[in-house]
């Protein structure tokens, strides 16, 4: 049972306590860098299904300026080539929708993984006070670091993944090639995940043990 402390007004935890607080970071943290690969992996996947719609599409294009200049059979061709353009489109759009909805679950888990940093956070601010624990849990990081790492990446993913989105509902749609190029050179540079997001997940497991120096 806890004890409370009657000149603070704090709650002393138990040893118990602090195991199982250090024990959900070192958790999140692996959580964090596992889900940052698998985005890395949807994110490759999305280029190239998206770079597929891309040329499905300019392909589509010239053969349809070459059949023009076909009189006798350009009517039945065409015909065809439509036909044939709008599966291949529709089945690769299909596709990037399938990522698409794997990169947001992705994104549902990093808000959740944040959710729980703010609990660990509000647990560790209710027992401590705002200045914290004097014997950090790990290296040199309070736990407030990781709630605000945590927080920092997830507002970075969710805005990407709005990026993402419009992408997808603009691609299949836009025929002006320099815009295309846009839209594919966006989804592939994700200009959202800024370069701080790799130090913030590197110094989170180093933190917590799961790399070393």
């Amino acid at each position: 049972m806890e004890a409370s402390c009657p000149c603070s007004g704090f709650v002393t935890p138990r040893r118990k306590d602090l195991n199982n607080s250090s024990r959900k970071i070192k958790d999140s943290a692996a959580d964090w860098h596992n889900s940052m690969l698998k985005w890395e992996t949807f994110n490759d996947a999305g280029f190239s299904i998206a770079n597929k719609i891309i040329n499905i599409k300019i392909s589509n294009r010239r053969e349809s300026e070459v059949e023009a200049f076909e009189e006798e059979e350009a009517s039945s061709n065409l015909e065809k080539t439509k036909l044939q353009y709008n599966k291949e489109l529709e089945e690769a759009c299909t596709e990037l929708l399938n990522i698409l909805d794997k990169m947001t679950k992705l994104v549902l888990k990093m808000e959740k993984l944040c959710a729980n940093m703010k609990g660990i956070l509000d647990l560790h601010t209710h027992q401590y006070g705002e200045t914290g624990r004097e014997m950090l849990l790990f290296h040199t990081w309070p736990t407030k670091y990781f709630y605000e790492a945590s927080v920092q990446l997830t507002e970075m993913y969710k805005r990407e993944l709005q990026l993402k989105r419009a992408i997808v509902q603009e691609i299949a749609h836009t025929s002006n090639n320099d815009l295309m190029k846009v839209e594919l050179s966006a989804w592939l540079y994700q200009p959202y995940i800024e370069e701080k997001a790799r130090l913030l997940i590197e110094s989170m497991l180093l933190e917590t043990g799961h790399r070393t120096l």
